[in-house]
């Protein structure tokens, strides 16, 4: 068994596999739900990478640019959103909700993770480009 260490913030061993694998469940269970809601493809298609616009906040500077890339990379939002729209019968907004979520997982199974520094390839999930398992 490997042995999780933390370093920096960022996570390695079995934590970071297990991290990545839950966001293989969650990609896999919102394009699930979203193709049960019978929403548009095309709408997926053009909308999945939507949430990287945050990355825009690393030209204000890498404080701006972490935090506006975490709170639109963190599910707290996305299932925030979801609440409010079972909540008030607004299920024109779930389709949303499952392609946010999709974009958050799929961006964890590629090893993208919130961000932990002001550099933008140091996240939770390790270094961008070393170590990638």
């Amino acid at each position: 068994m490997t042995v999780s260490m933390v370093f920096d913030g960022a996570v390695s061993g079995t934590t970071r596999a297990w991290l990545r694998g839950e966001g293989l469940l969650v990609l896999l269970l919102s394009v699930l739900l979203y193709w049960n809601l019978g929403a548009r493809w095309w709408l997926f298609l053009v909308l999945l990478l939507v949430p990287d616009l945050s990355m825009l906040g690393y030209l204000v500077d890498s404080r701006a640019g972490k935090l506006s890339y975490n709170i639109v990379h963190s599910y707290v939002l996305p299932l925030g959103l979801a609440v409010a729209a079972i909540a008030t019968h607004s299920v024109r907004l779930l389709p949303l909700v499952c392609i946010w979520t999709a974009h958050i997982g799929m961006d964890r199974v590629l090893g993208y993770g919130l961000k932990t520094s002001g550099m933008f390839g140091d996240t939770h999930l390790g270094v961008l480009g070393k170590g990638r398992a």
